[in-house]
């Protein structure tokens, strides 16, 4: 397996609104992100994920995290959405969204979670939340993946720490807070989302 987008990072824009959603996700792609994620209890987000699949379907991995139910996948699916992120491990909801053709990165924290994951056809593994569990913890929990099987360190993943979860193993992060807060100036976004670039080429050169 291996991730599908240039840069491993995923850019989270929880809390975005339809009528602001343009603005951040052209900067945070201008700044080299390729692949962004609407969490679904964002406002309205029905709205957003078309207007920025219409703008940016064709240049980058485009779709929604927090997906909690199969009929949520199906619209997403019809909407166009390729990304399917969970919170956790509903081995029927990865089945459904693969069979769709999305790429699916499911939550997981335990071994048995991520294997049961991988069975219904994940093509990524979200740990969740790795703050909670620490880039030690990551590293032991790779030890029994297989070797080509993409995991990303979400929840937590900050400007200071993001070598820690590389060196743990990790293909990449899923950037919240960190990275964009609902309401602040997209001024803060372009700087976050520049220096999450750098200091992810610093961390895998």
């Amino acid at each position: 397996m291996q991730w599908q987008t240039e840069l491993p990072l995923i850019a989270i824009l929880r809390g975005i609104k339809p009528d602001e959603v343009l603005a951040p996700v052209g900067t945070v792609m201008d700044a080299g992100f390729d692949a962004v994620e609407i969490p679904l209890n964002s406002p309205q987000w029905e709205k957003s994920i078309p207007i920025i699949l219409q703008a940016y379907g064709e240049q980058a991995l485009i779709g929604a995290g927090t997906v909690l139910k199969t009929e949520q996948v199906d619209t997403l699916a019809r909407m166009g959405s390729k990304l399917i992120v969970t919170p956790n491990i509903q081995p029927e909801l990865i089945r459904h969204a693969v069979n769709l053709g999305m790429t699916v990165c499911p939550g997981c924290a335990t071994a048995s979670e991520a294997f049961n994951a991988l069975d219904a056809g994940a093509q990524a593994l979200k740990i969740f939340p790795s703050s909670a569990f620490g880039p030690a913890y990551i590293k032991a929990l790779k030890a029994v993946l297989p070797d080509d099987v993409p995991v990303f360190a979400v929840g937590g993943v900050t400007l200071e720490n993001l070598t820690e979860w590389i060196d743990a193993g990790c293909v990449g992060a899923g950037l919240g807070s960190d990275l964009y807060r609902a309401g602040p100036s997209v001024e803060r976004t372009a700087q976050q989302a520049a220096a999450f670039v750098k200091a992810y080429q610093e961390a895998v050169k």
